[in-house]
Protein backbone atom coordinates (compact mmCIF):
# COMPACT_ATOMS: atom_id res chain seq x y z
CA UNK A 1 0.00 0.00 0.00
CA UNK A 2 1.64 3.39 -1.10
CA UNK A 3 1.43 6.01 1.23
CA UNK A 4 1.52 9.90 0.44
CA UNK A 5 4.39 12.08 1.68
CA UNK A 6 3.10 14.57 3.74
CA UNK A 7 5.25 17.79 1.58
CA UNK A 8 3.86 16.21 -2.02
CA UNK A 9 1.30 18.68 -2.02
CA UNK A 10 1.39 22.40 -2.34
CA UNK A 11 -0.66 24.55 0.62
CA UNK A 12 -4.44 24.76 -0.51
CA UNK A 13 -5.19 28.59 -0.03
CA UNK A 14 -8.95 30.68 0.21
CA UNK A 15 -7.64 32.63 -2.62
CA UNK A 16 -8.73 36.51 -2.89
CA UNK A 17 -9.07 37.44 -6.48
CA UNK A 18 -9.21 40.92 -7.40
CA UNK A 19 -10.08 42.51 -10.79
CA UNK A 20 -8.84 45.43 -12.34
CA UNK A 21 -12.65 46.75 -12.62
CA UNK A 22 -12.57 46.54 -8.63
CA UNK A 23 -14.73 43.42 -7.94
CA UNK A 24 -13.73 40.68 -6.01
CA UNK A 25 -14.28 37.16 -4.38
CA UNK A 26 -12.75 34.22 -3.43
CA UNK A 27 -11.90 30.73 -5.01
CA UNK A 28 -10.00 27.89 -4.07
CA UNK A 29 -6.09 28.05 -5.23
CA UNK A 30 -2.49 27.32 -4.27
CA UNK A 31 -1.10 31.17 -4.71
CA UNK A 32 -2.83 33.25 -1.62
CA UNK A 33 -3.85 36.57 -3.46
CA UNK A 34 -4.84 36.70 -7.58
CA UNK A 35 -4.92 39.59 -9.71
CA UNK A 36 -6.49 39.64 -12.78
CA UNK A 37 -7.71 42.13 -15.83
CA UNK A 38 -11.10 40.92 -16.38
CA UNK A 39 -13.67 39.03 -14.81
CA UNK A 40 -17.58 38.24 -15.56
CA UNK A 41 -18.76 41.64 -13.61
CA UNK A 42 -16.69 43.70 -16.56
CA UNK A 43 -16.07 41.47 -19.12
CA UNK A 44 -18.40 42.21 -22.68
CA UNK A 45 -20.23 38.72 -22.95
CA UNK A 46 -21.51 38.64 -19.53
CA UNK A 47 -22.74 42.44 -19.31
CA UNK A 48 -23.90 42.85 -22.76
CA UNK A 49 -22.31 45.94 -23.66
CA UNK A 50 -20.54 46.32 -27.17
CA UNK A 51 -17.08 47.38 -26.55
CA UNK A 52 -13.78 45.96 -27.07
CA UNK A 53 -11.51 44.17 -24.66
CA UNK A 54 -7.80 45.33 -25.67
CA UNK A 55 -4.98 44.99 -23.38
CA UNK A 56 -2.10 44.39 -25.95
CA UNK A 57 -3.38 47.01 -28.82
CA UNK A 58 -4.11 44.68 -31.15
CA UNK A 59 -7.46 46.79 -32.13
CA UNK A 60 -5.46 50.05 -33.10
CA UNK A 61 -3.06 48.01 -34.93
CA UNK A 62 -5.85 46.14 -37.26
CA UNK A 63 -7.49 49.70 -37.79
CA UNK A 64 -4.28 51.18 -38.61
CA UNK A 65 -3.58 48.24 -41.17
CA UNK A 66 -6.64 48.63 -42.38
CA UNK A 67 -6.68 52.44 -42.84
CA UNK A 68 -3.34 52.14 -44.72
CA UNK A 69 -4.62 49.61 -47.10
CA UNK A 70 -4.65 50.43 -50.44
CA UNK A 71 -8.39 51.98 -51.32
CA UNK A 72 -11.34 49.22 -51.89
CA UNK A 73 -8.98 46.95 -50.74
CA UNK A 74 -9.34 47.72 -46.73
CA UNK A 75 -11.70 45.08 -46.34
CA UNK A 76 -10.29 42.30 -48.04
CA UNK A 77 -8.55 39.43 -46.61
CA UNK A 78 -5.10 38.00 -47.51
CA UNK A 79 -6.28 35.53 -49.13
CA UNK A 80 -8.89 37.32 -51.29
CA UNK A 81 -6.18 39.48 -52.13
CA UNK A 82 -4.25 36.96 -53.68
CA UNK A 83 -7.18 35.66 -55.49
CA UNK A 84 -8.09 38.97 -57.10
CA UNK A 85 -4.53 39.52 -58.02
CA UNK A 86 -4.24 35.89 -59.30
CA UNK A 87 -7.57 36.72 -61.49
CA UNK A 88 -5.69 40.40 -63.12
CA UNK A 89 -2.73 38.48 -63.95
CA UNK A 90 -5.04 35.49 -65.89
CA UNK A 91 -6.96 38.59 -67.85
CA UNK A 92 -3.55 40.30 -68.36
CA UNK A 93 -2.63 36.83 -69.82
CA UNK A 94 -5.61 36.51 -71.71
CA UNK A 95 -5.34 39.57 -73.54
CA UNK A 96 -1.42 38.75 -74.86
CA UNK A 97 -2.01 37.10 -78.79
CA UNK A 98 -1.57 32.85 -78.25
CA UNK A 99 0.81 32.86 -81.81
CA UNK A 100 2.41 34.55 -84.53
CA UNK A 101 -1.21 35.17 -86.62
CA UNK A 102 -2.43 36.93 -83.90
CA UNK A 103 0.27 39.31 -83.04
CA UNK A 104 0.52 39.86 -86.83
CA UNK A 105 -3.09 40.54 -86.77
CA UNK A 106 -2.88 43.27 -84.47
CA UNK A 107 -0.05 44.54 -86.23
CA UNK A 108 -2.36 44.87 -89.30
CA UNK A 109 -5.15 46.50 -87.67
CA UNK A 110 -3.53 49.06 -85.91
CA UNK A 111 -1.33 50.14 -89.50
CA UNK A 112 -4.54 50.25 -91.28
Amino acid sequence: MAFVKATGHPKFFDAQVTCSCGNSFVVGSTKPKIDVEICSKCHPFFTGEMRFVDTMGRVEKFQAKMASAPKGQAALSKKARKVLKKKEEDEKEAAKPKNLKEMFDRVRGSVN
